[in-house]
Order: structure tokens, then C-alpha cells, then sequence
């Protein structure tokens, strides 16, 4: 049975119980999960893949709709969005569903931002890679409209210092994602009919965006560039952050981001004669 499977049975979900993500399942499901949590606290202990899987979920369409929440109304742009996140993970009628409530119970006014991120964090233990995949979906509901208003980035910086990242970390992610959301839109016209090799359109993602895609300078030299590529080609690695506890639901994001990353690379060494 699948990690979701185990959610809608109830053996997930009170593993979860005694905190404010156990108690948004429970509000979904309309399970009272604390009254049989310790039953399964041995079986589900923090950090075992399947309750990470669950964690991830429910934090993540939680706090998307937290964050679009964030102004006092969610926008039509917003909604489609977060349907698009579903759609792009492909899920089955049950699980959009669920991903729908827990959108829902992110906008209650209840909603409890730092308990769910102090939890989600202990679920994820030291998997840092996977926690910074969780911020930049989130900086993807933050420029729903198309750009982020500085309510957004508030929310965003509480979101990533309470995950342990700095607060230049989190503006160069924002700036990264901004870029990489350009080369997803040009994705159609960038590798088509070429054998894979990237060639840029002329309404395509510019150099300077693909700097930013990898976080790095125009004056950066070879080996600085290639470095970082390298880095994030590993930290959005689909199949190791599934092993890290990403809800396989989501391996086709994570393989759009890496496309976008050398899509980028290719790019600035095209730029350079690399």
C-alpha cells in the first residue's frame, strides 16, 4: 500500500497525531487520530520514508494555501495554480481531493504556520535537500499572480528560517525559481527538433536568467559555473529525493526543474563557447 493509501486507512495518520500535521489529516478525514497515535508510534518513528512522504504532502498543499491566503483573498490565478500542481503530479481522484481539504485547512484562520513547519522539519530530519523543494514550491505559489508582493516574501522568509535557511538563501531561491519558471514556459521551443541541443528562441529565456537559474554571476569563471550546476543537478536528483522521502507523486516536478537546470547550463556555455 502506498504511503497515501496509508493516510486514508489511518495508520499514517495517527502516527502523526500529537501534532498539528496529524491533526490536519484527522480534520480531513474526520478521524479523531490521537486516541489510537501510540499504537503506531513504534511502527511509523519520525524520518521513515513513508511518514516523511506524508508530511511533505500535507505540509506542502497546506501551506500553499496559507501563502495564497496571505492578503486576505485567494486570486483566480492562485486556484489555478495549485490545480496545476495537482495536475502535474498526476493525481488520481482521491488524492486531488485530499489535496484540495488540505489547501482548504491552510486557509483557515486557525491555521497554525509555525507549529506545521516545526513538525515538518522533525519529519524530515537533516534531509535538507528535500526541505529546500518544499520552500521553492511554495516561492512557485508565491508568484502565482506573477510576481511576489512583499507580504509573500515575508511569509516565505518565516517559512525558510524556521527550515534553517538564511535569509539570502531564501531571496536567491526566490530569484532562482523566478528564472527557472521562465525556461519552463520556452520549454516547448528550446529543445525541439534539435537532437537535445539547446538552442535559444528569440522570445526565449535570456543568459542573465540563466544565471540566476544556477545562482552564479556572468563574471563567474568555468569551473565556479560547472560547480554549481552540479550542485543543484544533485540536490533536485528525482530519484534521490524520492528516496528522501518525496512523494513519488512528485518525480515529474523534480525532473521539470532538472531539465530547467540544463537547459540553463547549456545556455551559459553556449554564451561562453564553453
Amino acid at each position: 500500500m502506498s504511503w497515501f493509501g496509508k493516510v486514508i486507512g489511518g495508520v499514517l495518520g495517527f502516527s502523526l497525531a500529537g501534532g498539528p500535521i496529524g491533526a490536519i489529516i484527522g480534520a480531513v478525514l474526520g478521524h479523531q487520530l490521537d486516541k489510537k497515535a501510540e499504537d503506531y508510534q513504534e511502527r511509523y518513528a519520525p524520518g521513515d520514508q513513508e511518514r516523511v512522504q506524508a508530511a511533505f504532502f500535507t505540509a506542502t498543499f497546506s501551506v500553499m494555501g496559507h501563502i495564497a491566503k496571505a492578503d486576505g483573498r485567494v486570486t483566480q490565478n492562485e486556484i489555478r495554480h495549485a490545480e496545476n500542481v495537482m495536475r502535474r503530479m498526476g493525481l488520481d481522484e482521491d488524492a486531488r481531493k485530499f489535496a484540495i481539504d488540505l489547501f482548504q485547512q491552510g486557509k483557515g484562520n486557525d491555521f497554525d504556520l509555525e507549529a506545521v513547519l516545526a513538525q515538518f522539519k522533525k519529519e524530515c530530519q537533516r534531509r535538507r535537500n528535500l526541505m529546500q523543494m518544499f520552500l521553492e514550491v511554495q516561492i512557485t505559489m508565491a508568484l502565482a499572480d506573477g510576481t511576489i508582493h512583499e507580504y509573500e516574501r515575508a511569509i516565505l522568509h518565516r517559512v525558510g528560517k524556521h527550515l534553517g535557511f538564511a535569509g539570502f538563501m531564501i531571496d536567491q531561491l526566490i530569484k532562482m525559481v523566478q528564472a527557472q519558471q521562465g525556461f519552463h514556459r520556452h520549454s516547448q521551443r528550446q529543445a525541439g527538433g534539435h537532437g537535445g541541443t539547446y538552442q535559444e528562441a528569440p522570445s526565449g529565456p535570456s543568459v542573465e536568467q540563466a544565471y540566476q537559474v544556477l545562482g552564479v554571476k556572468s563574471s563567474d569563471d568555468e569551473k565556479t559555473v560547472k560547480r554549481a550546476y552540479r550542485r543543484l543537478m544533485s540536490q533536485h536528483h528525482p530519484d534521490k529525493l524520492v528516496a528522501k522521502g518525496l512523494p513519488e507523486e512528485m518525480i515529474k516536478m523534480a525532473t521539470e526543474k532538472t531539465q530547467e537546470i540544463k537547459s540553463a547550463y547549456e545556455l551559459i556555455k553556449k554564451s561562453k563557447n564553453w
